[in-house]
């Protein structure tokens, strides 16, 4: 499968790279910052020892500035996640390059859910993402990735989380070409286009779709019938189903296949069966975006909402 894995680097029309091919591993938590923050800092150094050790190279700080993360920047970044005062609101973004987008990238954006209620929309979400570029995938084999993505989820009390081939771009960089990246969108069915931050302030305890890797937990999993429910949805040769120690009732991995997929189009690939009749089974769960960030493909919701259901009958 790693031949049908696209080679994609999009420029703005003065030459910077915005956005580019990679696997991202993304995490809802539908609890407050305090709670989950410790979690957080032990998935980043997971991270951070399954990665290139000059891979993550830059911070962004309070004035929207880069700043070398030389050990000072790291003992900034601890405090800021460790020592957040209540109510406010916790957001980090590091990454490989300062001048473009790379493939290695981590972000978290939390939130003191029992701050007052006005402080964050209904829905808000604590949420944590890492990437990796696609030349990891292949150096290192599918299976390599599948187990960081595994480590990372049994350090985090998520309600729904996954990793996928997708559009890795800085902060949503990528609306700087929205007109190639609506081409790719259109094109590569499998290819996640994600905004981190605008997402978790309204995803709630929901999903966002049907992918290579999905994390299922709670509430999520019990609405969908559990386990059992999900081996009889789900009875293909190709989906694997595993419970998460140590709640092994409460945290779920559904694998489609062994390599994730781009579907392109045009070379009229189609969604596998396994991942249509997923993505039946979540459709009633699936969240709306809310917010302004995906109306730059068009400024049209429903659009949206085709692209989210994309994989629904």
């Amino acid at each position: 499968m790693k031949e049908r894995l696209p080679n994609i680097r999009v420029r703005t029309n003065h030459g910077s790279m915005v956005a580019r091919d990679g696997i991202v591993i993304c995490f809802f938590m539908h609890r407050s910052h305090g709670e989950v923050i410790h979690a957080v800092w032990r998935a980043l150094q997971t991270y951070r020892r399954s990665i290139p050790s000059q891979a993550l190279n830059w911070y962004v700080d309070q004035n929207g500035d880069f700043q070398p993360l030389d050990d000072k920047g790291w003992e900034h970044i601890r405090k800021k996640m460790l020592e957040r005062r209540w109510p406010v609101a916790c957001g980090v973004d590091i990454e490989e390059h300062c001048d473009e987008v790379g493939g290695y990238n981590f972000e978290y954006q939390g939130y003191w859910l029992d701050a007052p209620l006005f402080m964050y929309e209904e829905g808000t979400t604590c949420a944590v993402s890492f990437t990796l570029p696609t030349e990891y995938l292949v150096e290192h084999g599918p299976a390599r990735v599948r187990a960081l993505a595994l480590e990372l989820a049994r350090e985090l009390p998520f309600s729904f989380g996954y990793a996928s081939l997708a559009l890795v771009s800085s902060d949503g960089d990528w609306f700087m070409a929205r007109d190639t990246v609506r081409e790719l969108r259109d094109r590569y069915l499998g290819l996640d286009i994600y905004r981190l931050g605008e997402t978790s302030q309204h995803i709630g305890t929901q999903a966002r779709g049907a992918y290579w890797l999905t994390f299922l937990g709670l509430p999520l999993l019990g609405r969908l019938g559990g386990l059992e429910v999900l081996r009889r949805r789900l009875p293909f040769p190709d989906v694997s189903l595993e419970t998460l120690p140590p709640l092994e009732g409460e945290r779920v991995l559904v694998t489609l296949g062994e390599w994730p997929e781009a579907i392109d189009t045009a070379e009229q690939e189609r969604p596998s069966p396994q991942r249509l009749a997923f993505a039946h089974l979540l459709e009633p769960f699936l969240h709306e975006e809310r917010s302004g960030w995906f109306s730059l493909f068009g400024d049209d919701k429903e659009d949206m909402r085709r692209w989210i259901r994309r994989f629904c009958p």
